[in-house]
């Protein structure tokens, strides 16, 4: 599913979070939101999920106009910084809860179920409790029960800024690997630019509730936008340059996280 933004527009009292914002994100993307705190990222993410409202501008999801649309209707997976699993839950019923209320037959949650179990390398742990579960484990299952329901599109917000340094790498790894699986439109908010230029295969850049600059991750750290410098963002830092071939071929096996 393609996703256009077009001169979305968001207020939070006086202050401005969404300034006239436009984007196009096609079919299949992998793309991360980048930029300062504030810059209205995860408004951007919010507001396409259904779950806010923009003053002005329209959401066209696939051309369809879907500014008005409830967050059902719109087809969306949402995945939050806190996992969001429901602690009174196995991990085999978190993955089917999207499937069981809406009726699905029950042989065909089970076979979906054992597939995201298998695509997450879980398939010993589902009938383990959150709280029997590692973070990264966690932000996994959260991530299968996105998927559950085969929504068009899939939303992330900031899913491994709680996970710790090793766990937070090995899972950028594997969410790149899972897109090649499964390549539903993804979008994804972090404060990582090392996640962002690892993981995306586009980089959108905000600052002060605008579209600062657009561009692939290799253009956008050999080429950052003048004006938007290492010195005035948290998100261009010093750090070595980026071997992405060698990147893609780093293994994919997270069994232990």
């Amino acid at each position: 599913m393609s996703i256009l933004i077009e001169n979305l527009s968001k207020n939070f009292g006086t202050f401005k979070a969404l300034d006239h914002v436009n984007l196009e994100i096609k079919t299949g993307s992998l793309v991360a939101l980048v930029g300062p705190s504030g810059s209205g990222k995860s408004t951007l993410l919010r507001i396409i999920a259904g779950l806010d409202i923009p003053n002005s501008g329209r959401i066209w999801l696939s051309g369809k106009n879907a500014t008005s649309l409830s967050i059902q209707e719109r087809e969306i997976g949402f995945v939050f910084q806190n996992y969001a699993l429901f602690k009174h839950m196995t991990v085999y019923e978190n993955i089917a809860f999207g499937l069981d209320i809406r009726n699905i037959d029950s042989f065909v949650i089970l076979n979906r179920v054992n597939q995201l179990l298998q695509l997450i390398q879980l398939e010993k742990f589902s009938d383990r409790y959150p709280n029997q579960l590692s973070g990264g484990q966690r932000q996994r299952v959260a991530l299968a029960r996105a998927l559950a329901i085969e929504p068009k599109v899939l939303l992330l917000d900031e899913p491994f800024g709680a996970l710790d340094v090793k766990v937070r790498k090995d899972l950028r790894n594997w969410l790149r690997h899972l897109h090649e699986q499964v390549p539903v439109t993804t979008v994804f908010v972090t404060h990582d630019h090392q996640e962002a230029l690892e993981v995306a295969n586009e980089i959108v850049v905000f600052q002060k509730g605008c579209v600062e600059q657009i561009g692939k991750p290799q253009d956008v750290y050999d080429n950052p936008k003048k004006g938007f410098s290492i010195t005035s963002s948290s998100i261009y830092m010093r750090f070595p340059l980026l071997n992405f071939e060698q990147i893609k071929g780093q293994d994919k096996s997270i069994t232990n996280i």
